[in-house]
């Protein structure tokens, strides 16, 4: 791989769900995204997970979510390019949020300096490829070619979820196509949907009696993969499941349980996810002999 003679600064944003220690590890700079509560906003990670559902519970209506400002990324891109870098910011599906469009605007006053890339996910289907450009850049490889990596690694990521509710999906907005008509199906029967991100936009991949089965469908539907790179599984108040979901994943695809990542969502996400969710995130491909160092 070439050498760039300009280390590359990673910059995302923080539905990443990356913990702090990878985060410092790699020096990756976390653009917060902003979470309304009744009158307050927040910026994503002000508020721990339980000061969060502790204020969820207490306002009566319900939380919304915003992108960053075009001067907020302006001022992180401001610093880094002035310290010397290049600048590769990584975002959240455009699909689904106006953030990407955001980063781009704040991007232009930068030139070549500064580029941004849409992960066509959220979470650690986003998480997993900025830490394979942080990798990346540590040894110095050229924009261009972490930008050919990202490209290969997005296509390679999946992302399932099963949804224990579905108001908050539905007072989102961002999950008309299939809210109609699973939303007719839930007021009869006690339906759990599974979606999955196709290019980037969230789709219903299907749905089961109950919240059990929607795991063993999403669970299935990992396993059906030939190999795996990593694994990810997080949750929105559901870590027991979470943590039964990994132990079932390291075993059935044999992948090692330390290496798979397991936590809890984020204030923004979870507001558009709803309590009791789960996700399981995967990089298919061959495993390489070195895919647990970002753990050490």
């Amino acid at each position: 791989m070439a050498r760039s003679g300009r280390k590359i600064s990673l910059v995302t944003d923080s539905s990443c769900d990356l913990p702090l220690h990878l985060l410092e590890r790699f020096k990756i700079v976390v653009v917060p995204l902003v979470v309304h509560l009744g009158a307050d906003s927040y910026l994503d990670g002000e508020l721990s997970t339980e000061e969060f559902w502790a204020k969820t519970a207490e306002e009566r209506a319900a939380p919304q979510t915003s992108q960053p400002s075009v001067g907020t990324f302006e001022e992180v891109f401001e610093g880094l390019v002035e310290r010397g870098k290049h600048v590769l910011c990584v975002t959240l599906t455009g699909k689904h949020t106006g953030t990407i469009e955001t980063a781009r605007l704040a991007a232009r006053r930068f030139g070549e300096a500064v580029r941004v890339f849409d992960s066509h996910s959220l979470s650690l289907g986003l998480g997993f490829q900025v830490l394979n450009a942080a990798r990346a850049s540590e040894v110095g490889t050229s924009m261009e070619e972490i930008l050919a990596l990202l490209e290969d690694v997005r296509e390679r990521v999946h992302a399932f979820a099963v949804l224990d509710t579905l108001e908050n999906v539905r007072r989102g907005g961002r999950a008309d196509a299939f809210i109609a008509i699973v939303g007719r199906m839930s007021n009869v029967l006690n339906i759990k949907p599974i979606v999955n991100f196709v290019e980037g936009r969230v789709q219903l991949l299907g749905v089961a009696r109950s919240f059990r089965r929607a795991v063993g469908r999403a669970l299935d539907a990992v396993e059906g993969l030939s190999t795996v790179e990593h694994l990810a599984v997080m949750h929105a108040r559901n870590a027991e499941v979470a943590g039964d979901l990994a132990n079932r994943l390291a075993g059935g695809l044999s992948f090692p349980r330390s290496e798979i990542l397991v936590g809890e969502t984020g204030a923004v996400l979870a507001s558009h996810v709803g309590a009791g969710a789960v996700g399981i995130f995967a990089v298919s491909g061959q495993r390489r002999g070195d895919a647990g160092d970002w753990r050490s």
